[in-house]
């Protein structure tokens, strides 16, 4: 029997409340397209990433039997384990979407999660729909709640609140009522985890953090609809999700519940145009527009950042580890490598961190005289900007400015940049073109009665 504490809602119950009633009719077409966009993306990088060391440890982690499509590899798999890998595989990269605001990556969670559910139930598009529409808009809501705090104490947004969205998703596209709902969502804070200990020595750990998150969705939902109780006060308690892991962040819950439903936050989703940290973004595009100004690598002296402090822990520190980062993992997450090897690359996609580049004379060269300088006006987590002022060993002056994240709301990558980036991803995990094309027709088709089924051509 569940006790009331209070006559007031939780938080947790208006989000049952809205789940609950939700229905796909009333997702606006902006929401779709986004939502479009979010399962191709992830399928492109499933396939990317197939052949990783990290998704091969995965798979030997899973069991070979199931329903449900682990995307690129032969057979089926349990809900959970489908969940898994393709979330794992979907975030491997750090090539997938974002969330200005947060940062948190939305689609990796969620697809992953409501994919292997609607496999499981043998459930239509609508409900895929559903899922991934409500999923990604719980996540970035979730992520406005105590910005920054959660990196602050040394969590990973994307595993934590993940496991909350990915939750909300499953009960929605499995058509939860409000009390199944909610507790799921209680179970599910029980179930987060993701510290960013990876940091140290550029280890996997981040890469797993999509797909524990996944996985851990399906298996808090089930329990919910099950009648397994979780605390109504999850979020709000005095124990609850927020205080334990962003215990620095006062919560604000008006950014998660005003206009829920109305107004749908997961419009602006961003899409990366390179395979590294968020924040990061910018300044590549600012190394890009140095070269594309004629300097030369030896001509520059030093090179200056404006930052925003919330990045500096992970982007920027320590700097003689930036400088030369131990691994390609690691070298996503440096902003001076990431400049370096777009300065003279004029991109930074899959090919640019590799045991190779990250080893590449020229390169940590230049990436040693990238160093940062805290600005307090900078934006972030409001806006990713970017900046550099690099000094020539003659005197001259270069400062470049880019004043929003290009993929995100402000600038959204054009439709052909977008399935160019779907057919590279694709071609680059080893599909044929014929198999890239025949999944471009399925993406155009994926919310329709029986798409979710075809999904199982996924598997080779």
């Amino acid at each position: 029997m569940r006790v009331h504490s209070s006559a007031d809602p939780s938080v947790t119950e208006c989000l049952g409340a809205w789940l609950s009633k939700l229905d796909p009719v009333v997702v606006p077409p902006a929401a779709v397209t986004t939502a479009r966009r979010l399962v191709m993306d992830v399928l492109g990088l499933c396939v990317a990433a197939r052949h990783e060391d990290y998704v091969r440890a995965i798979l030997g982690a899973t069991d070979r039997a199931g329903t449900c499509t682990a995307i690129g590899h032969h057979g089926g798999f349990g809900a959970l384990d489908a969940a898994l890998v393709n979330g794992t595989a979907a975030h491997g990269e750090d090539f997938d979407d974002t969330f200005e605001g947060g940062p948190v990556h939305a689609g990796a969670v969620v697809v992953a999660a409501v994919l292997a559910c609607c496999e499981r139930e043998g459930l239509d598009g609508d409900r895929f729909l559903l899922g991934v529409a409500s999923g990604a808009e719980l996540m970035c809501r979730l992520g406005l709640v105590t910005p920054q705090a959660i990196h602050a104490a040394g969590f990973h947004p994307t595993a934590v609140l993940g496991t909350l969205a990915a939750t909300g998703a499953v009960s929605a596209a499995l058509r939860l009522d409000a009390r199944q709902t909610v507790d799921a969502i209680g179970v599910a804070g029980s179930m987060a985890a993701g510290i960013i200990e990876y940091l140290a020595e550029g280890t996997w750990t981040k890469r797993m953090h999509a797909g524990w998150a996944a996985q851990a969705g399906i298996r808090a939902a089930l329990m919910g609809r099950s009648g397994f109780l979780g605390p109504r006060t999850v979020l709000e308690g005095t124990h609850g999700f927020f205080r334990a892991f962003a215990p620095s962040g006062k919560p604000d819950f008006s950014l998660l519940l005003d206009g829920l439903g109305e107004r749908w936050l997961m419009q602006d989703i961003a899409f990366k145009p390179y395979a590294c940290g968020t924040m990061t973004q910018p300044y590549i595009d600012c190394a890009i527009a140095l070269a594309k100004r004629g300097v030369e690598a030896a001509q520059i002296n030093t090179v200056v950042c404006k930052v925003g402090e919330g990045t500096v822990h992970r982007l920027w520190d320590p700097l003689a580890i930036k400088h030369a980062p131990p691994t390609p993992y690691a070298a996503k997450f440096s902003t001076p490598f990431c400049m370096a090897v777009a300065f003279f690359d004029r991109c930074a996609g899959l090919g640019q961190f590799t045991e190779s580049r990250i080893r590449d004379p020229a390169v940590l060269g230049l990436a040693r005289k990238i160093r940062y300088v805290i600005d307090p006006q900078n934006e972030y987590p409001v806006n990713f900007t970017g900046h550099l002022r690099a000094t020539l060993r003659d005197g001259t002056v270069h400062e470049l400015t880019q004043n929003h994240m290009r993929g995100g709301s402000r600038a959204p990558l054009p439709d052909a940049e977008f399935e160019r980036k779907f057919v590279d991803n694709a071609l680059h995990g080893g599909w044929s073109k014929p198999a890239v094309e025949r999944a471009r027709v399925w993406c155009a088709d994926m919310f329709n009665v029986g798409a979710v089924a075809a999904a199982t051509s996924f598997r080779q």
